[in-house]
């Protein structure tokens, strides 16, 4: 029992930087932007976190700077092209190996500097009971955030006005400024949510996941999260089992090197990433599913005056 809820708890800490950065990412495609600078957004997120948490010993601090400092790249990336009218994926990639160097640039002073990482939530009386105090009220904080945000951004896209609007958006938003609605304005919202979320799944990286940085500390999982908004063919809960499975086989990698398994570490550092396109691989076969969930203008500019 003891082993099965190790195991959860670790599976849950590995998918929870996915969740962040897969829903952020989520919400600004459901208004019509692709935005494939995820990777460079999280490291942007993780780094400011690191050096802020570690400079005013504020760990909490550091994840609110982890957030801003997303949400600022992002905010680049929206200026270029949503009022600049840029190609939105050229401008996604540029804005990842953006992200990549500068992270790398600005971390050099703090590589072997180690941290205390954020510490797990403790309820007294709850968190000590056997069994379910540690699988309910043992969690870092983060991973209960991270549950709050998927029940938040299924309850706004599918349960109120405003997500209905951005889905409008996503789907025609000649039809959506036809009626009233400033496309623009709520493209830029959706895109600062996507990098305040990835930014704060950089931060639990670098504060709460490996307590310390480390060049390309996301080790690809910007990627990822962009392959699991498709693999959940743009559905919240989809996300959150996506993110959860991949957590699950980076975990079968650790648990397979530590039980000693002859097999090269390079194939199973490979087997969440293989994974994960085996699945693609799988669901891209259902090609009407995706042209019925795929938002209808994702990545195609809109001109107001046009």
């Amino acid at each position: 029992m003891d082993l099965a809820i190790q195991l959860v708890l670790l599976t849950l800490a590995a998918g929870t930087p996915l969740v962040y950065a897969a829903l952020g990412e989520l919400v600004a495609e459901k208004s019509g932007v692709l935005n494939l600078g995820v990777e460079g957004m999280m490291l942007v997120g993780a780094v400011v976190a690191f050096i802020v948490a570690a400079g005013t010993g504020m760990p909490w601090l550091g994840v609110a700077a982890g957030i801003v400092a997303g949400a600022a790249l992002a905010l680049v990336f929206a200026v270029v092209t949503l009022t600049l009218q840029a190609n939105q994926v050229a401008s996604g990639l540029a804005l990842s190996l953006f992200g990549v160097g500068l992270s790398a640039f600005v971390g050099l002073d703090y590589v072997s500097v180690v941290i205390e990482p954020l510490p797990p939530l403790h309820v007294p009386g709850l968190s000590d009971l056997p069994a379910v105090g540690t699988l309910l009220f043992a969690w870092n904080p983060l991973v209960y955030l991270s549950l709050a945000l998927f029940v938040a951004v299924q309850w706004f896209l599918f349960h109120t006005r405003a997500g209905l609007v951005v889905r409008a958006v996503g789907e025609s938003p000649q039809s959506a400024h036809a009626i009233g609605h400033s496309v623009v304005r709520i493209r830029y919202l959706a895109v600062l949510f996507g990098g305040a979320c990835a930014g704060l799944g950089g931060a639990y990286l670098s504060l709460v996941y490996n307590p310390s940085w480390a060049e390309g500390i996301t080790a690809g999982r910007g990627w990822i999260a962009l392959a699991l908004v498709v693999f959940a063919t743009w559905k919240p809960w989809r996300v959150l089992v996506g993110a959860y499975l991949f957590g699950g086989v980076t975990l079968a990698q650790f648990q397979a090197q530590a039980l000693g398994v002859e097999i090269p570490s390079q194939y199973l550092s490979m087997l969440p990433y293989l994974a994960t396109i085996v699945v693609l691989a799988l669901i891209s076969r259902d090609v009407t599913a995706i042209r019925i969930n795929a938002p209808a203008s994702l990545g195609r500019p809109f001109h107001p005056d046009a």
